[in-house]
């Protein structure tokens, strides 16, 4: 069963630049929720426990109880603003959600069992990620916060695509795989020293293997010139 996530909110009336920085000095994020039935409404949250929810991967892509005045609306986060270097959210949307209707939005991914594998067991091999979240339709009930992907198996030189993550019950890609579209989601590379030694290696190697070809092509004897009387 899926975690329920809740915020506190409050309505307010007063709109514009003004408003919202003198919001900001008291402490307080304004917002917006719009979608579904109702019209868009304008609401702020308390910055202190916003700042600390956002922190975590459940804030981008889980539903979100999102309680205005005592009510409750289930939300997804659209778009949230930074400030440039301040550690201040300075707006929010919020679209409601609801339970029977699709919904798109991206879920982040959680590569798992890294350190089991025969890659993460090689101190010379770096096993990175090349995708942090993918792009998914389902219902709001079967809305992952995560979707793990099983690295236990990938050895040196592997790649991971996204036709290899399984994904949960009820869950879709809104980009299906195919020929032209299969990235890859996790490769396991040799480390930069590593490469470049095995690189050396296979190059003298190389070498060696033209200079033994040589030396035999050298100690051959020379054919007979003329034939027999």
């Amino acid at each position: 069963m899926a975690t329920e996530h809740k915020i506190k909110a409050y309505g307010r009336k007063d709109e514009g630049k003004g408003a919202s920085r003198r919001l900001r000095h008291a402490g307080r994020t304004p917002a917006v929720v719009y979608g579904g039935d109702a019209a868009p409404q304008s609401i702020e949250v308390e910055h202190e426990p916003l700042w600390l929810a956002q922190q975590n991967d459940w804030f981008y892509s889980s539903i979100i109880s999102l309680e205005i005045d005592g009510k409750v609306e289930s939300v997804l986060l659209r778009d949230m603003q930074r400030h440039p270097y301040k550690q201040l959210v300075m707006h929010l949307d919020f679209q409601r959600v609801k339970a029977g209707e699709k919904l798109h939005t991206r879920v982040p991914l959680h590569f798992i069992n890294i350190e089991d594998s025969p890659a993460g067991k090689n101190s010379e091999v770096s096993v990175t990620s090349e995708l942090n979240d993918v792009e998914v339709t389902c219902l709001p009930k079967d809305l992952p916060e995560f979707i793990e992907v099983d690295l236990s198996k990938i050895n040196t030189g592997d790649t991971v695509h996204l036709s290899d993550v399984k994904l949960p019950k009820g869950v879709e890609l809104v980009h299906p795989i195919d020929e032209a579209h299969n990235p890859a989601v996790a490769v396991a590379r040799l480390n930069r020293t590593a490469a470049a030694d095995e690189a050396a290696d296979e190059a003298a190697a190389a070498e060696a293997t033209a200079e033994a070809q040589s030396d035999a092509e050298g100690d051959a004897p020379a054919a007979e010139e003329g034939g027999e009387a």
